[in-house]
């Protein structure tokens, strides 16, 4: 059975709670409270921090490297591409996911007014210059759901909590936002602290 320690309002064990519940799977999730971490997290994970997925002798971190584990592991539905060149784009998709986007959280969470400020900023540019593709498909990679919709999932769903607000010419991604929120595995893998982060 996999077990997987997850924070309640971290975004990236979001990610990994939305694989386990769109596989459908045997699973167990262990809350950990991100303000009292418990001491065997520092020993699973030695960046001290969640999601941690432990499968007996196997203690992997990092919600992608989690996620695309339990999409090998368990290939219904796939997420990732099962074409080697498609899977490469999807991987460098995921890689600018992190580096433009989701590196920005921890400063949205911690940070002083102005670094919040100049983050939420980033953000909403990032998000701009892509919102138009949606105007043309349903998901990332098309009509497919895919990994990269799990992994923009948790920033979409914060961004009332974080203070930022999209342009008027990013309505396709508030649309393909609402996509995303109405996925029964979406709204399974919540918790009740992400649950109140919108309206």
């Amino acid at each position: 059975m996999m077990t997987l320690y997850s924070g309640t309002t971290c975004p990236f064990s979001q990610r990994c709670r939305i694989v386990l519940y769109e596989k459908g799977m045997d699973f167990q999730i262990t809350d950990v409270d991100l303000f009292n971490k418990p001491e065997d997290l520092a020993v699973m994970n030695p960046y001290n921090r969640v999601p941690v997925l432990v499968e007996r002798d196997l203690v992997l971190y990092e919600s992608n490297i989690i996620n695309e584990y339990i999409d090998d592991r368990f290939p219904h539905p796939q997420l990732m591409p099962a074409d080697p060149v498609m899977r490469a784009r999807a991987r460098l998709f995921l890689y600018r996911f992190e580096n433009e986007l989701f590196c920005h959280v921890d400063t949205l969470e911690k940070g002083n007014p102005k670094t919040v400020d100049k983050a939420r900023q980033i953000i909403r540019d990032n998000l701009t210059v892509i919102a138009p593709v949606f105007a043309k498909q349903k998901y990332m990679l098309g009509e497919e759901f895919s990994m990269l919709d799990v992994a923009i999932a948790p920033l979409l769903w914060r961004l009332e909590h974080y203070g930022i607000e999209l342009p008027r010419q990013a309505a396709p991604l508030a649309k393909y936002a609402e996509r995303l929120f109405s996925r029964p595995a979406f709204i399974d893998a919540m918790t009740p602290s992400e649950k109140v982060m919108r309206k």
